[in-house]
């Protein structure tokens, strides 16, 4: 499902990947992607209208991560209505990339489904700030080692293993194929939404905003 604001200019992206070598990587993802990231913006301050998930456009983000801690997945769920986006993400976790192609990805909504992304405290995210410029979202940050503070991304990743299950390489999936899996998920009923589906509930939410 893409969707393009009204209004909103089409950004060509440029991204620089880099070529060579893969760069050797720590084993431990605590070890490779857990640091100091400058400006982080706590969950506490996150608004309140989240919490009850009565107004859409608050996201869940991380990654998965594939065999040998060298492939990964941005996995994007939606408060509200559960709906699913995923992201490739080629090569490494590089922070400008990954802002960038969760960037261009998020632009794809309307405004009112923008208004923030919860993320861990993962060094992929360093460059939140480019993130926020390019949305207008803002990045919340959980507190260290407190999964459940973005409950429905960590269940959505979950079932993501049926898919992609651990120990295997991510980067052999196109984003095509992500998009398959995503519109799967999106097709399952969820007792949280009295059994209906995510994309009933997220395409009567876009419908409901659509000016006559």
């Amino acid at each position: 499902l893409y969707l393009q604001a009204r209004g909103e200019l089409r950004t060509q992206l440029t991204i620089a990947l880099r070529q060579g070598r893969t760069r050797r990587v720590n084993r431990s993802r605590a070890t490779s992607t857990r640091g100091k990231i400058l400006d982080m913006v706590n969950i506490s301050e996150r608004p309140k209208e989240a919490d009850d998930r009565a107004v859409p456009g608050f996201w869940e983000g991380d990654l998965i991560i594939g065999k040998g801690n060298k492939s990964q997945i941005a996995t994007l769920v939606e408060r509200t209505t559960r709906f699913v986006m995923l992201v490739r993400i080629p090569y490494d976790r590089n922070a400008e990339r990954v802002a960038a192609l969760l960037a261009r990805k998020m632009q794809t909504l309307p405004e009112f489904m923008r208004n923030s992304v919860t993320w861990d405290q993962g060094k992929e995210m360093a460059r939140h700030a480019d993130f926020t410029i390019r949305t207008g979202m803002p990045v919340y940050f959980c507190d260290p080692h407190s999964p459940w503070q973005r409950g429905s991304n960590e269940n959505t990743n979950g079932l993501l293993r049926q898919y992609f299950p651990k120990g295997t390489d991510l980067s052999l999936h196109t984003q095509a194929e992500l998009d398959k899996v995503a519109t799967r998920l999106n097709g399952r009923p969820r007792e949280t939404l009295n059994w209906r589906k995510p994309i009933e509930v997220f395409s009567d939410l876009l419908a409901s905003h659509v000016s006559p």
